[in-house]
């Protein structure tokens, strides 16, 4: 089994000095080369500090030899860790984005009622195709690959061979069911460079969870998928999307209380959203009140020393606040490529700038990030989702995300919110 160890209280201010010495220090030899000029060095710095003192609310936790201060932060010190800080030593244009959800495959076996690739219908396209993104984005940047399907595992081949393509300068995560994960798969991925299997779990009731996911196998399978990650020494990770009543009742401690019993390293907590599976029923919106409320409670368990001992929180509803970090779709600092080859700026946001079986992937991720150039408040998937639904039943489809032609009926004019706090201050160093 990996170790697994929260660092929090006075050891979390120590660790994060010498987080700080150690970049100081590490791009230094940077100056000295005429790689960069004396100023910008200060301005780099000056920009990353202020991007890491954004996330110091986060629980810091030890997984094996690295420390995660984020969901989407490789772990310090690896080499991914500063692939992903030389976001922050770019000038001349926009700052690159570090992380890729990628799809694999649109296979699996359970039906969850909410799943955003409910209507992604289509064949898988070439694996080929998606490595060769891969690669490109790995030389653009990308510091964070998270592969999901469907169930990747079901289609492993696939899988290896993506994983297999990603060098040391980036780290990797796969999101799983547990549907066809063995521990010879978990043990050659590791060596694959694999850091943690990420599990659904949507409640901790075994048949509330087999219900949500249309399968009277679906707690049993996750089960044995967290029992085999502990032998193979794979950490431990889990999603879940909660509902609002869930964090009145009780429900988010006892899943709090179950992801700890199970060794988890981190839980994602994702906002319901009117995508996918949800996009024609919609969903009840959470209020400012409701907002609060779940903020709240991830503050608590992330940083009061009673709570010191469960899993790290990472939530959008306070990675995305206006306050934070905002909307990081399109490129910002993550996107996503479906199983069919379509670049979408986000996993929730049905809308697509282009297919890579059918275009030149370099080209449709220039267009999508020039789309996002400003990086905006707004969380589109939510605002924006009426529109997508109008245009799938005005024109009969049958499947999702709409076309690139489709998608610019979406975009073309639509209001992103005021520019984010934190990438207007970190552009306004180089005035």
């Amino acid at each position: 089994m990996v170790k697994i160890k929260n660092i929090s209280g006075l050891n979390k201010y120590l660790f994060a000095t010498k987080v700080k010495l150690w970049i100081l220090f590490y791009y230094l030899p940077g100056i000295v080369k005429g790689k960069i000029s004396v100023r910008r060095y200060i301005l780099f710095l000056k920009r990353l500090l202020y991007f890491l003192s954004k996330i110091y609310h986060n629980k810091f936790v030890k997984i094996g030899k690295t420390v995660r201060m984020g969901l989407y932060i490789p772990g310090f010190p690896s080499k991914a860790f500063f692939t992903a800080c030389r976001k922050f030593i770019v000038f001349d244009e926009k700052l690159p984005c570090t992380t890729v959800l990628v799809s694999v495959t649109s296979a699996c076996r359970f039906n969850c009622e909410h799943c955003y690739q409910k209507k992604d219908l289509g064949k898988d396209i070439d694996i080929d195709l998606t490595i060769d993104a891969v690669k490109k984005l790995q030389d653009l940047g990308i510091a964070f690959f998270n592969i999901e399907g469907g169930e990747p595992f079901l289609v492993y081949e696939r899988l290896k061979k993506l994983c297999a393509a990603i060098d040391q300068d980036a780290e990797i995560w796969v999101n799983s069911t547990g549907d066809g994960v063995t521990l010879e798969r978990l043990k050659e991925l590791k060596s694959l460079g694999l850091t943690s299997i990420m599990f659904s779990i949507h409640s901790t009731v075994p048949e509330e969870v087999n219900f949500f996911m249309k399968s009277d196998k679906a707690w049993d399978t996750m089960v044995e998928g967290v029992r085999l990650c502990h032998e193979a020494g794979v950490a431990v990770s889990f999603n879940s999307c909660l509902k609002r009543g869930s964090f009145y009742n009780g429900d988010f401690e006892k899943l709090m209380e179950k992801a700890k019993g199970f060794n988890a390293c981190l839980i994602q907590l994702i906002k319901p959203k009117p995508s996918g599976g949800w996009l024609e029923s919609g969903i009840k919106d959470f209020s400012k009140q409701d907002l609060d409320k779940v903020k709240g409670l991830i503050h608590q368990y992330n940083n009061d020393p009673r709570f010191r001992d469960y899993p790290s929180i990472s939530a959008q509803i306070i990675e995305e606040d206006p306050n934070v970090f905002g909307c990081t779709a399109g490129g910002t600092d993550r996107f996503y490529i479906n199983a069919k080859g379509d670049v979408q700026p986000c996993e929730f946001l049905n809308i697509s700038f282009g297919n890579i079986a059918q275009g030149d992937f370099v080209d449709i991720y220039k267009r999508m990030r020039a789309c996002f150039e400003k990086p905006g408040e707004c969380w589109l998937c939510e605002k924006y989702a009426p529109s997508i639904l109008k245009i799938f039943q005005q024109n009969d489809l049958k499947a999702l995300p709409l076309d690139k032609e489709l998608s610019k009926s979406v975009y073309s004019d639509w209001d992103r919110g005021p520019f984010t706090k934190i990438y207007k201050k970190i552009e306004k160093d180089l005035k």
